[in-house]
């Protein structure tokens, strides 16, 4: 056997080549005399096209062209004509150059265009050169391969031009070319390519006049689809396109969710203008309401501002048999817990952490045990405690204007905590609803300049809470005063600016913007170290939130301040301008904030060394230079003591800018592991926070478990935000593992605030009983909710320093203000509610599929109102007796009668 492995090894390679040319001669003799008549035929057309008889080219151009237009071939083989051209090419481009007769140039170049097909020209586009050279208009007759060539051609010649700043080809004939070939590939469902020949040549607004009723709705998918990976403006175009192409043909649920995104107030209007249907009216309304707009339509207004979302909710809570208040020890389950440390927390605290989960868990029912069956429960808490008990009120009365008399009584109590309770609470019974009077305002106002702090803070945030997203002139000119009056306490001023960035969040309100920024430069040094200066920076931040075609000049403004928290106010402004854009360069630009820098190179060593020398031959007399240096020293470690916030505030701007994009949410979680291992402190504390804004609302196994992890760290600040983080990305869900790991923490932990942010964790996981979400994602998950947003990043800049929210725990209200129903509720055009069955399922990507698709996977048949988790979609059954106004089954959407309904014969 090796002799033999011997011989064959020993074998000279050249063996096999000898057989080539009998291989070749073989493959020559099996040719069919069909094929051997077509080559002699070309070659002779050949023949004829490079002589210089020029009576013979007309007739044998006709014959060529024809030749290769009847040729006949299966998808992967080459058509015989190109085949047997091939080898004659170099020679016809030649005849072509000695040809003179502009008429019969143009025809030679017609078919020397499709011939180049099958020739490396080496960057030369002869395709598209001889296209551009031959006047024929009938080029997309030489089908689709030869179209999609010249397609990748004019790709590469754009994107060479555009390196290389030279333009090869003249724009304007090329964009003629692409205005041909567009409606050709729409023709032949070629959408995707279509759009992105259009997108390389920059000529992505000519879509919307190729567009007809049978391929809109597949070519804004893919429009819409391909905004999330492009650079800007490219992304903004595409939605303007996608814009005009679903409002033209009358899709107006899709035209307003893309003017929401565009935040375009002038073309949300121009889609309230396009139908005279007041139903339709109502539709958009009650889609536009769920982002707490500003928009006015006197038509509509009461749906607008939320007035029927109360009602609403108390159907769907009937309905669902959910009626019955719940106990906060009904989701505790203590009796499960292996081991109880009831003295590890005292209990004023602990009564304070059930008034917290009372109000999560029952918010928006209208009543619950707890608090309605034992008005003494107040005072089983003490200080801020009976603050946030009132307030709790507020919660369980949400989006009822009339819960306000429950919280009237408290205003008349001696004891101021619980006389600002009320105030809090009457701002979260109107969170995101308004009537025509606006009551909130016109109790809270009188209190705002109250000469007691609490009161007026109480009432400031209240006010807060009532009005995210209104942008009421009247608050404006309450707040704006307060903002830069110095005379004022400080806690003050701050919450006044975090009012109005929450009241007027993504305007870039410039009086706003320059009243805080020039009270940052008046307020003393010493004041600009207080804890709560970090919301003023806040409140600045979520002016400019999806404005980053705007931010750049207050960035400028802000970097050239000297100051101790310019910084912060810079990664601040900075993440809430990109927010929810997955924008890969700002996210880079965060990670390279918080890399730490290595250690000296070898020349910088050398450079110390030869200072250290310098020294020690007796250059000592500068001592004056010396405490200078020293004092550079010191405000460099304070500087670095400043910054540490915005390390952690870098930390939380990666999750709120990767939170559009699903690959780049991926890679973030992966780097916050490394940021976990290798990150100082204030980085640390700041992950588990990133990791719950990156999934709220969506408890998946691997985030659940990486959060468990750190529920154990050794430092019991990561810990906290760790738990706190498992609340969020369970928000709403009553997921059970959640559930599970929340009962073995509250027996594990022994540290008092460990053990009281699982309760609020606990209450947040079970929250309004599982029917509300936080989750910043609207309307089958298209639009980013910046009023939910603001509400969750206030919270999370509040935790990266976790004492402080223990210790001012009615900031956690915040997150009351960030919820909503996540329920169907079907309507009829009276806007009463109609059951109808509908199939829900999980939502498939169904972008360049060919055909109709399901967009649903996994699907169960339900009957409305139901429950929508996040991913998840509903569609009404086929055939159905009803149709949607809605192109999105989501939220309360209006149904009327299918004219096409056929009734099923039983």
């Amino acid at each position: 056997m090796a002799a033999n492995i011997q011989e064959n090894t020993a074998k000279p390679p050249e063996e096999p080549k000898a057989v080539k040319p009998e291989q070749k001669k073989t493959e020559e003799e099996e040719i069919s005399e069909e094929d051997e008549k077509l080559k002699n035929d070309l070659e002779l057309l050949v023949e004829r096209l490079t002589e210089e008889d020029s009576s013979l080219y007309s007739q044998a151009l006709d014959q060529l062209k024809e030749q290769i237009s009847s040729s006949t071939t299966s998808m992967t083989a080459v058509p015989k004509p190109l085949k047997f051209l091939h080898p004659h090419y170099e020679a016809l481009v030649k005849a072509f150059e000695s040809w003179s007769d502009p008429a019969l140039k143009s025809r030679f170049a017609d078919i020397l265009s499709v011939l180049s097909m099958t020739h490396s020209d080496n960057g030369k586009h002869d395709a598209l050169k001889f296209r551009l050279i031959s006047g024929e208009e009938s080029y997309t007759d030489w089908g689709h391969e030869y179209i999609r060539h010249l397609a990748l051609e004019i790709g590469d010649a754009t994107n060479e031009s555009l390196e290389s700043g030279e333009t090869q080809f003249d724009e304007a004939e090329i964009k003629s070319i692409v205005l041909k070939i567009v409606p050709f590939f729409l023709k032949h469902n070629q959408e995707a390519d279509a759009v992105d020949l259009l997108l390389e040549t920059d000529n992505i607004s000519e879509l919307p006049q190729f567009v007809d009723k049978n391929i809109f709705r597949r070519v804004g998918l893919y429009l819409v689809s391909c905004v999330p990976l492009l650079p800007p403006p490219d992304d903004l175009e595409f939605l303007q396109t996608a814009f005009a192409i679903y409002l033209e043909h009358g899709e107006l649920t899709q035209a307003l969710a893309l003017a929401i995104r565009i935040d375009d107030e002038e073309l949300i209007e121009s889609v309230f203008k396009s139908t005279d249907d007041l139903t339709v009216k109502k539709q958009l309304a009650l889609m536009l309401s769920k982002q707490n707009s500003a928009f006015k339509n006197e038509e509509v207004q009461d749906l607008l501002d939320n007035r029927n979302l109360s009602e609403k909710f108390q159907y769907v809570i009937k309905e669902l048999n959910l009626q019955e208040p719940k106990l906060p020890e009904d989701i505790y389950k203590s009796h499960l817990e292996s081991v109880r440390h009831e003295a590890t927390i005292d209990s004023a605290k602990q009564n304070l952490a059930s008034s917290f989960v009372n109000a999560f868990l029952n918010m928006g029912y209208g009543t619950d045990k707890m608090l309605t069956e034992n008005e003494n429960w107040i005072y089983k808490t003490k200080g801020d405690g009976k603050l946030s008990t009132v307030a709790s009120f507020g919660a369980i009365h949400q989006w009822d204007v009339d819960g306000l008399q429950t919280l009237d009584k408290y205003l008349y109590s001696s004891e101021e905590e619980i006389k600002a309770g009320a105030l809090l609470g009457m701002g979260l019974v109107g969170a995101g609803v308004h009537d025509e009077v606006e009551s909130v305002l016109l109790l809270l106002q009188d209190y705002v300049t109250n000469s007691n702090k609490k009161l007026a803070m109480s009432a400031i945030l209240g006010l807060a809470l009532s009005f995210s997203g209104s942008q009421n002139e009247d608050l404006l000119n309450l707040l704006l005063p307060l903002v830069s009056n110095l005379e004022v306490p400080i806690e003050v001023s701050v919450l006044s600016a975090l009012a109005l960035g929450h009241a007027f969040v993504g305007t870039c309100n410039g009086e706003i913007t320059s009243t805080i920024l020039q009270t940052l430069l008046e307020r003393d040094f010493a004041q600009l170290e207080n804890k709560w200066i970090k919301f003023m920076a806040l409140g600045l931040g979520l002016l400019f939130m999806g404005k980053a075609e705007q931010v750049d000049d207050v960035l400028e403004t802000i970097r050239a301040i000297e100051h101790p928290i310019s910084k912060s106010l810079e990664v601040l402004t900075r993440i809430s301008a990109y927010a929810g854009t997955g924008n890969v360069l700002e996210i880079q630009g965060l990670f390279e904030i918080l890399t730490p820098k290595g250690p000296p190179s070898e020349e910088e060593t050398k450079d110390e060394d030869a200072d250290e020398d310098e020294e020690e031959n007796g250059e000592k007399g500068n001592s004056k230079a010396d405490n200078d240096d020293e004092d550079e020293d010191d405000e460099d470690e304070e500087k670095k003591v400043t910054d540490d916030a915005s390390l952690a505030y870098a930390v939380l701007g990666i999750a709120v800018i990767a939170l559009g994009e699903d690959i780049g949410k991926a890679m973030s979680l992966r780097h916050y592991g490394h940021l976990l291992d290798y990150g100082s402190d204030s980085i640390r504390r700041a992950v588990p926070l990133g990791v719950g804004l990156l999934s709220t609302a969506n408890p998946q196994v691997n985030i659940i478990e990486s959060l468990s992890r750190m529920s154990h760290d050794q430092d019991i600040d990561v810990a906290i935000n760790a738990i706190f983080a498992m609340g969020l990305i369970g928000t709403g869900t009553n997921n059970a593992r959640l559930a599970q790991l929340f009962r073995q923490l509250a027996a594990y932990h022994r540290d008092g605030n460990a053990l009281f942010a699982t309760r609020i964790a606990q209450g947040l996981t079970h929250l309004g009983k599982g029917t509300l979400t936080l989750n910043p994602f609207t309307t089958e998950g298209r639009i980013l909710s910046k009023v939910t947003l603001a509400s969750l990043l206030t919270v999370a800049v509040a935790f990266v320093d976790p004492s402080f929210i223990l210790e001012h725990h009615y900031l956690l209200y915040f997150l009351c203000s960030a919820a909503r129903p996540r329920v169907l509720v079907t309507v009829d055009e009276e806007l009463n509610e109609l059951p109808v069955t509908v199939r829900v399922g999980k939502a498939v990507d169904v972008v360049g599929q060919a055909g109709n698709p399901k967009t649903i996977t996994g699907w169960v048949t339900q009957t409305t109102p139901v429950l929508l988790g996040y991913g998840e979609k509903a569609e009404l059954e086929e055939n159905s007796e009803y149709v949607a106004l809605s192109s999105f089954l989501d939220g309360i959407v209006i149904l009327k009668k299918n004219p096409d309904y056929i009734e099923d014969e039983k």
